[in-house]
């Protein structure tokens, strides 16, 4: 048998040996160098700001407070065994349920809104314009707003007039009678007659402890009611300010500089029970008419003596959470109207029109198309604001005064105080930095997450 010889074909070569790979064309290692070169100052940066802090947080969590002695978890123990801390992560969880989710509601509700006004730009400038503000000067804007002075807190002087304005206020909240003059003081703030009074009787009730500078301008003088007498049906009597100007008169006589107390309540009680009730003119005169033959005590009730409304405690134990909230409330909502009107232009309109053509109304509409559409937006702001509450510091530290610091303390807060404010126990105050890290972290990985769903 003769071999067969494979022939050629014409242009063909034969097939290439097998070898290292070729390198790279001298230009792109020099691009590549060029790059890491680049962004190599940055990566110093991070490193020196970002990873060694954490790196030496997480390793000065073990040690003891002078760091010297390694303590293992010991600090972690003892972080969820103090009760600030406790408190702190309490304030914390509620500060990361409420403000995120107010803040998204009122951003969406006012990015829809502010598409249907005419001057939606500068609405939305003046909605944005807080977040120029910084947490500092916002902190004592805030503090000044929630002081409970009504004279300089707002927010209790608004409140002040409302409830004033349905409410009758005690003019004399520091009134009281003369002592040893006949009146006794009650359980109750009130004052009455110690002897008893029939009708037929004028009773002169003197009173201390008014500035005549905080009378009422409908004031007189109290000379001519007191020397009326009472007819046999009726009770009469004055109601004045026991102190005569400049000096001089005699203590329980009516003397003639002496002013009447105007718009004082008086009741006349028989047998622990309420008779009659009138209130004093302008001389301070009062009388009762049409009583029964009997003993009677007339009676300065305590409403008279009660001090002013002062408004709400907002920086209390109670509300100071909330009011902080309200501050932050104030700062972030332009910011998250901003990014939820950007995600509401580029809904598709025709999904809109189409709606409103086949007869859905604008709250179906905002519930059924618009709101949908916006979910993956409404999640990345409120994802944002999470981590952002967080680590919320200034405002907690600035408006809350210090005897309610504790009740106001969060995390960022309470590590700070713990290491620096006073506990100077750094490794306690490192480990609160780790569950702080640890607790963002999750928040920050779903958002990286959400936007590169979102670029592809």
């Amino acid at each position: 048998m003769t071999a067969i010889t494979p022939v050629k074909e014409k242009g063909t070569s034969p097939p290439p040996s097998a070898g290292p790979a070729p390198r790279p064309p001298r230009p792109r290692r020099r691009g590549r160098v060029a790059a890491v070169l680049f962004v190599l100052p940055a990566l110093l940066l991070l490193g020196a700001l970002v990873v060694y802090p954490v790196l030496f947080s997480v390793g000065r969590s073990f040690f003891d407070a002078s760091g010297t002695r390694f303590v293992g978890g010991g600090n972690y123990a003892e972080m969820f065994r103090d009760p600030a801390t406790l408190k702190a992560i309490r304030n914390t969880t509620i500060w990361v349920v409420v403000a995120p989710a107010l803040l998204t509601g009122l951003g969406l509700i006012l990015a829809v809104l502010v598409e249907k006004v005419r001057w939606a730009t500068a609405f939305k400038l003046l909605l944005f314009m807080p977040m120029a503000v910084s947490f500092l000067a916002a902190g004592i804007i805030f503090r000044l707003a929630y002081d409970e002075d009504p004279d300089k807190g707002v927010l209790n002087a608004a409140v002040t007039s409302v409830h004033d304005a349905f409410t009758s206020t005690s003019s004399y909240p520091t009134a009281r009678a003369r002592t040893g003059l006949g009146l006794n003081r009650g359980g109750d703030g009130s004052y009455a007659t110690g002897a008893s009074v029939s009708p037929g009787d004028a009773v002169t009730l003197p009173m201390v402890g008014v500035l005549p500078g905080d009378l009422p301008r409908d004031a007189s003088p109290a000379s001519g009611a007191a020397g009326r007498k009472a007819a046999p049906d009726e009770i009469r009597g004055v109601v004045y300010l026991d102190f005569t100007p400049g000096g001089g008169g005699r203590q329980g006589a009516v003397d003639r500089s002496e002013s009447g107390l105007p718009g004082m309540q008086v009741q006349a009680v028989r047998g622990g029970r309420t008779v009659a009730s009138t209130t004093t003119a302008a001389d301070g005169s009062f009388h009762f008419s049409g009583l029964g033959a009997g003993a009677y005590a007339v009676k300065l009730p305590a409403a008279n003596f009660a001090a002013p409304y002062q408004g709400v405690s907002w920086l209390g134990p109670t509300l100071v959470t909330p009011a902080i909230i309200g501050a932050y409330l104030w700062i972030w909502t332009g910011f998250a109207m901003v990014l939820i009107g950007a995600g509401l232009s580029t809904l598709p309109r025709d999904a809109l029109e189409a709606a409103r053509m086949d007869g859905a109304n604008e709250w179906q509409i905002f519930r059924r198309i618009t709101v949908p559409l916006l979910a993956p937006v409404l999640t990345v702001v409120f994802v944002t604001l999470v981590i952002n509450v967080m680590k919320v510091f200034d405002l907690v530290y600035i408006i809350a005064p210090g005897p309610v610091q504790e009740d106001a303390t969060v995390l960022a807060t309470q590590m700070w105080l713990v290491s620096f404010g006073g506990g100077n126990n750094q490794g306690l105050g490192s480990a609160l930095g780790v569950l702080l890290l640890l607790l963002v972290v999750p928040a920050m990985v779903f958002n990286v997450r959400r936007f590169r769903r979102s670029q592809r």
